[in-house]
């Protein structure tokens, strides 16, 4: 896990909610504090699309919705005049992306030992904080796809000149 201060606020924001950099990520939450706490859920409520709709829009074996999906929401939530006194995004991984980082990472792990791989998102005292993480199905000290997906995160903010600063 590292943690990494954003430093251009304004620009990354924009990435954030304009842009479809973070599109290919699933949100299985977000909380957004402003003159009340909003919170979406972004796991998705099976009951609401038909087995057409789901493949229509590529949910089919998904259990989180797209942060594309959900995008709009945010934005019109966070855009006005107030800043919101703090928010927290949580971005999850594909199961396409987590297979393909899996065989990369030659840890060892199979999807089955793997709850999800996250970039955590907060923004709170004036700063834009981003934590990477990895939740296990199983216990192990192997530490190995961790550091991958740190490394592979700073990749992408590089690639995306995303400036930042460790903590």
């Amino acid at each position: 896990m590292i943690a990494l201060k954003l430093t251009d606020k304004k620009t990354f924001m924009n990435q954030l909610l304009c842009t479809d950099i973070f599109d290919h990520f699933l949100l299985p939450e977000v909380t957004i504090k402003k003159d009340a706490v909003f919170t979406i859920d972004g796991h998705i409520n099976k009951g609401f699309y038909s087995e057409e709709e789901l493949k229509e829009q590529g949910l089919v074996g998904l259990r989180v919705l797209p942060y594309s999906n959900l995008k709009p929401i945010c934005y019109q939530m966070i855009r006005g005049r107030h800043t919101p006194a703090y928010f927290k995004f949580i971005l999850m991984l594909s199961p396409e992306n987590t297979s393909n980082i899996l065989d990369q990472s030659l840890s060892g792990f199979t999807e089955n030992d793997i709850k999800g791989i996250f970039i955590n998102l907060t923004f709170q005292n004036g700063q834009i904080v981003l934590t990477t993480g990895v939740s296990y199905s199983v216990f192990s000290t192997n530490r190995t796809l961790e550091q991958e997906w740190d490394r592979l995160v700073q990749k992408f903010l590089y690639k995306h000149a995303i400036a930042y600063e460790e903590l």
